[in-house]
């Protein structure tokens, strides 16, 4: 198995990359634009690489447009430790201070897009407004997989985000998850995009990236810590500190946008999210979309994101 220098993944293209440091970590952003700062904030198993759309669209419309690769992942650093929500949430809050904002629109998508609504939960002050796509909030889907747990295959968010639980097993996953020069994650992708985006050249395309962005010494084992960190919380009193936190409403315009075909996050769960909303909210679903929104549709997601950012 080969693993990739870091560097692999800062890919050219019409953005500066950065480094920056924030919350006692160096983080790595591919920025372009000028305006009001949008971050945005990937998925498992990806990198700053899977916002290339957005990021030209935005910096083109006016915004600081500016995507990090999180913590564990890509050309950031990889700590052993700090994949709980108090600390992430910590590590942007750090970073829209040391990109010099006051304040900043996160765009976030899975457990980017936990990660933007945790944020938005813990430090309002330094939030415009929440974008999340595929990302429901995390009070929300807590809520849903406890009820669907024991229920039957249909409609059954616990079932659709099995993965949580399958990651819990010490090292086994890590490894499978490297298996074949990560072939999981073109096998995740295939089973979770819309048919359409699968048979088009830039799906391929997308795939090696992510997949040689996958094999970076440490990503493995960081992306695993997310997943362990969000079950075994449940049962700590951390945990318990966390929900608490989050379940205050957040008073911020918040976008929802949902592909119509995603089977991992479910229209349910997204829209049960409207429960800790205050503020202005907007829903959108985009038919012949699965998980991948940004990059299946980036045409459509890019007018939704424009119009909203701009209406905030």
């Amino acid at each position: 198995m080969r693993s990739p220098d870091p560097s692999t993944v800062r890919i050219d293209g019409p953005w500066a990359h950065r480094d920056i440091y924030a919350n006692g970590i160096r983080l790595h952003v591919a920025e372009t634009g000028e305006g009001p700062l949008v971050l945005m904030l990937h998925g498992f198993g990806e990198f700053w690489w899977s916002w290339r759309h957005q990021l030209t669209a935005l910096g083109d419309a006016g915004f600081r447009a500016v995507a990090v690769d999180l913590r564990g992942y890509g050309d950031s650093d990889k700590p052993p430790r700090g994949y709980d929500g108090w600390t992430l949430s910590g590590d942007i809050a750090g970073l829209i201070k040391a990109l010099g904002e006051r304040r900043a629109h996160l765009v976030g998508h899975g457990w980017g897009g936990l990660l933007g609504w945790t944020v938005a939960g813990l430090h309002p002050r330094l939030v415009r407004s929440v974008s999340a796509l595929s990302a429901p909030h995390p009070l929300a889907l807590r809520r849903e997989i406890r009820r669907t747990m024991l229920r039957g295959r249909r409609a059954n968010q616990a079932r659709a985000f099995g993965e949580l639980f399958t990651a819990q097993l010490p090292i086994a996953p890590e490894r499978r998850l490297t298996r074949d020069d990560a072939a999981l994650i073109e096998a995740r992708m295939r089973r979770l995009a819309g048919p359409q985006w699968t048979y088009q050249p830039e799906f391929a395309a997308a795939v090696r990236n992510f997949r040689d962005a996958a094999l970076v010494t440490g990503v493995a084992h960081s992306a695993m810590e997310y997943y362990r960190w969000a079950v075994r919380s449940q049962v700590r009193t951390e945990g318990r500190r966390f929900a608490e936190a989050m379940s205050r409403r957040v008073r911020l315009p918040v976008l929802l946008l949902h592909g119509a075909l995603d089977p991992a996050v479910l229209a349910r769960t997204m829209t049960a999210s409207t429960g800790w909303i205050a503020g202005r909210h907007q829903w959108a679903s985009l038919p012949d979309s699965g998980h991948y929104p940004h990059q299946e549709k980036p045409d459509a997601v890019n007018q939704l994101l424009k119009g909203f950012l701009t209406a905030g």
